[in-house]
């Protein structure tokens, strides 16, 4: 654990405990039906694998891609995870920000404030996502005791409180539902597990996100504590401030963070947006009601929970997660419509033909730099 001056950066522990602490409580359920919930998810995970191999094509037939395990939890165990998950990608940036402290007049406060407080608004943070996130596959998880991970790193979680909670606010088929989330999150991991160097290459383009950060380590106190108040109510809902709104990412950019920052969108945009398009493409086969799911799944999207929702997530930058899923199923569906799957598929070859942040705008353009062919 990183720590400044004999204290601790972000105390990692008391951001576990206030998170555990503060997550709103999830449905009301017999312990029997979250059992059969629980079995059930993990059912509809094994399902999924062969559902999205068929569909996408990617792995070989005869290939046996990297096996992961799949994890059902609570919000709880969603949190334990995700800070372990915290703590491995931003070790370098935590010790960029202790060689600064020494020279900066912020760091005397920093160390008097020190990681108790920081950890408490960490907390803050992830007690507000623990209760949103359906499922996920955690591409750089240490494995732990309770939480073991692939030799690679990679783990699918799908938060069984989240996904009935959801199931029920819309009043869909709740077997239906909990395989359509179950697809999505099955397509992330073959995304990483039949695409050897893609873990590799997106661990890369972070660790160089954090390498350039040029960060005062007070600002991004402030960032941390403006963000917490805001679940606190300690800021008026909808109050901008001077940053007109900005997110956490984009108040911490260099120039050539920008850069890396335009490449990263542009993988996010296509691995959500694959999710998205394999989940319903598949879906017809296997989820009978996947047009009604989907429907009212994107009002619930766009509608968000209000305005102190909306605010804090356009701090923490999950609005411009959602125009990830959009734009990036816009384009896998152009181009697939335009040279079919396997013509896509060759969008996994190497980095090189990912597609750019420009091209995720104009899929004719991706595929006529990837499929160009040698005039006559």
């Amino acid at each position: 654990m990183t720590s400044i001056g004999g204290a601790q950066m972000v105390d990692w522990n008391l951001a576990v405990a206030t998170a555990t602490r503060l997550v709103r409580p999830g449905p009301e359920i017999s312990r029997e039906e979250a059992r059969e919930v629980v079995a059930e998810l993990r059912r509809h995970a094994r399902a999924s694998e062969e559902h999205v191999r068929s569909f996408t094509r990617m792995i070989p037939e005869g290939t046996e891609p990297e096996d992961t395990p799949v994890l059902v939890v609570d919000r709880a165990g969603w949190i334990k995870a995700n800070v372990a998950g915290f703590r491995e990608l931003l070790g370098p940036l935590l010790g960029k920000m202790q060689d600064r402290r020494a020279g900066t007049a912020g760091g005397a406060v920093l160390g008097a404030v020190g990681g108790k407080v920081t950890g408490v608004e960490v907390g803050m943070l992830l007690s507000f996502l623990a209760s949103r996130v359906l499922g996920q596959y955690e591409t750089f998880a240490p494995a732990t005791r309770e939480l073991p991970a692939s030799a690679g790193g990679g783990r699918l979680l799908l938060v069984a409180p989240n996904i009935v909670h959801v199931e029920r606010e819309l009043d869909v088929d709740p077997h239906d539902f909990r395989l359509w989330v179950a697809l999505h999150e099955e397509t992330h991991r073959t995304q990483f597990t039949g695409v050897p160097w893609l873990r590799d290459h997106l661990q890369g383009e972070i660790q160089s996100f954090l390498d350039e950060t040029d960060v005062d380590p007070m600002t991004v106190l402030e960032r941390l504590r403006e963000a917490a108040q805001s679940l606190a109510g300690g800021r008026p809902e909808g109050e901008a401030g001077e940053d007109g709104g900005r997110s956490l990412v984009e108040l911490v950019q260099t120039p050539s963070q920008r850069e890396i920052l335009g490449r990263l969108t542009a993988v996010m945009s296509l691995l959500e947006g694959h999710a998205d398009y394999v989940m319903d493409g598949v879906g017809p086969d296997v989820v009978s009601s996947v047009g009604e799911i989907r429907e009212k799944f994107q009002q619930r999207r766009a509608r968000g929970a209000g305005r102190l929702d909306q605010a804090l997530r356009k701090l923490l930058g999950l609005d411009a997660k959602l125009r990830q899923y959009r734009d990036g199923e816009r384009f896998v569906r152009a181009v697939v419509d335009e040279v079919g799957m396997d013509g896509f598929n060759r969008v996994w070859t190497s980095p090189n033909t990912l597609p750019t942040k420009a091209e995720i705008a104009k899929p004719a353009d991706w595929v006529a730099r990837v499929h160009r062919r040698a005039e006559p």
